[in-house]
């Protein structure tokens, strides 16, 4: 057989339903056999690596189902607000980095929480008393808001509310002057196009550290939702300077306005990849978020807010939607409120699998109980982030997404436990930056519903917990299944994709909080090893 590497382990989680496994050999990027550690002498060539990890557990590769590792660059850039828990916080890490460079000099700053501003108006006037006059473009912690001071939106002459193609919003006071708070990407878009940029070969190096890092953590590949700007320049030129760490799979934008031309180029963009990256899907927004009373829902929220759909005319997206599946082009559409997740639904109504895979929707925050049946009837994908509940949530309902909603929504939160249970392929995720790539807290707050390692911490609606088991398939099989790849992706058999993950405690019986934080061994990509944490036998 003589193959390039076989792997070891005293326990092997296939996710293929076979017998007990301790070895895997691999060719080419492909698994090529199964067995036993006495199968090993037996394949083992000349030129054969072989690692034994011992007891170290083995399962199929971790793919982030939700990410922005491009976009996320520019979005986590300069000071880090989130873990500030106080304005006066905000003001000591924002007016350090102001003082440290010139007066004209740009500030940057992202995952504010609003939750901080106490229920006060969120405005830029606590940035403006901590950057001196500069400007300054800080990111909210949900990406889909910023604030920007009085010189930044000078600079880009916004000086009033304005009108975009999609639902977005410079919110202004009652003079009409701009409070600094912008909503939504087209709002946003003014300023942060005149925010300074890196470099396309900065950039480049800066993701693959950034993938490497991820690797670090197990994870193997991921579902890029986006493609925005020179994206796919930069991730050309990171491939350029050798193998991703991590597997790519992009799904750039529709945004309100797309035309018959937008919806071509949209389809000629599938066609584009790289080795390790390729464009798989396009995402859709039906709605902002319910933080920033952007969501679409039912009913209005406690301000009477998110009461619209982020496309100004609903029908348009759903011509959209159906114009690519008749393309054989699956989508992902960003739905977090009832409203958006029940347009979705009706949208994607009848519509098959398309050849690439299913379609899917994103996030789904708060859910009424008659939608659950649905997905699984129309054979949606449902994909959801857990540290979105449990870092952003709390048990007793006072922080701000929940205030909003009241606490009847707010009690339907992220059900990926009643979804899961109805039989729905459940897809599980970071969303990075808004929260942390880690797939091993991840993992763990799926199970727990509050953060690991914070045990004093109320779990949000902990029957909506999912077993071990749920967990790790929303990060291997489901993930597959998602992307149209069930057949080569998701499970460790022989045919598949030689992406690995090498975990040192069994993911399947080790508590959340002791998983959280347990190294990752191995993790193996194509069949190249992108990370070895520890020395192993040979």
């Amino acid at each position: 057989m003589n193959p390039d590497l076989v792997i070891c382990a005293d326990t092997v989680h296939t996710l293929a339903g076979a017998a007990p496994v301790q070895a895997v050999a691999i060719s080419g990027g492909t698994i090529v056999a199964t067995g036993s550690r006495d199968d090993v002498r037996d394949w083992r060539g000349a030129r054969t690596e072989v690692v034994d990890l011992g007891d170290a557990v083995l399962t199929p590769g971790l793919t982030d189902g939700h990410m922005h590792p491009i976009m996320g660059l520019q979005l986590t850039a300069d000071v880090d607000l989130s873990t500030a828990r106080s304005l006066d916080e905000v003001h000591a890490r924002l007016s350090a980095a102001a003082a440290r460079r010139p007066e004209d000099a740009w500030v940057q700053a992202w995952g504010l929480d609003p939750n901080i501003f106490g229920g006060r108006p969120v405005t830029n006037a606590p940035i403006e008393a901590a950057v001196g006059g500069r400007p300054a473009f800080v990111r909210l912690f949900d990406a889909h808001s910023a604030l920007a001071t009085d010189r930044a939106l000078a600079i880009a002459g916004v000086t009033g509310p304005r009108r975009f193609a999609q639902r977005s919003t410079v919110v202004c006071d009652d003079a009409g002057r701009p409070t600094g708070l912008l909503l939504e990407a087209a709002a946003m878009d003014l300023v942060q196009d005149h925010v300074p940029l890196d470099p396309v070969p900065v950039r480049a190096a800066q993701l693959r550290d950034l993938l490497q890092d991820m690797a670090s953590t197990g994870l193997t590949g991921g579902h890029v939702m986006d493609l925005l700007g020179d994206s796919q320049a930069v991730v050309a030129a990171a491939e350029d300077l050798g193998e991703l760490p991590v597997r790519l799979r992009f799904a750039p934008w529709c945004v309100p306005g797309a035309d018959a031309d937008g919806i071509a180029e949209l389809v000629d963009l599938q066609r584009r990849g790289g080795r390790r990256w390729a464009v798989g899907a396009v995402k859709f927004m039906i709605d902002g978020t319910i933080d920033n009373g952007t969501a679409w829902l039912e009913q209005p929220d406690a301000l009477g807010e998110s009461t619209e759909s982020f496309w100004p005319e609903p029908a348009e997206y759903t011509a959209a939607v159906r114009a690519l599946a008749a393309h054989g082009i699956p989508t992902a559409t960003h739905a977090i409120g009832d409203a958006a997740v029940r347009h979705v639904l009706d949208a994607l109504e009848g519509l098959p699998r398309t050849s690439r895979g299913p379609h899917r929707i994103e996030h789904i925050e708060t859910l009424p109980t008659e939608l659950v049946g649905r997905f699984l009837r129309q054979g949606v994908v449902a994909s959801m982030q857990p540290t979105h509940c449990t870092h952003f949530t709390r048990a007793d309902h006072t922080d701000n997404w929940s205030a909003r909603l009241g606490r009847e929504r707010a009690d339907r939160a992220w059900r990926c436990r009643d979804l899961r249970d109805a039989g729905v392929p459940l897809v599980l995720g970071s969303d990075w930056p808004v929260a942390p790539f880690d797939p091993r807290h991840v993992l763990a707050d799926a199970q727990l519903r509050r953060p690991a390692g914070e045990p004093d911490v109320a779990p949000v609606q902990p029957t909506q917990g999912l077993t071990p088991r749920m967990a790790l398939e929303g990060y291997t099989s489901a993930a597959a299944w998602a992307a149209g790849e069930v057949d080569v992706a998701g499970r460790i058999a022989v045919g598949a994709r030689a992406d690995l993950t090498a975990f040192a405690v069994d993911p399947l019986t080790t508590p959340g909080d002791e998983l959280a934080d347990a190294p990752v061994v191995m993790t193996v990509v194509d069949g190249a090893v992108v990370h070895r944490s520890v020395l192993v036998d040979r």
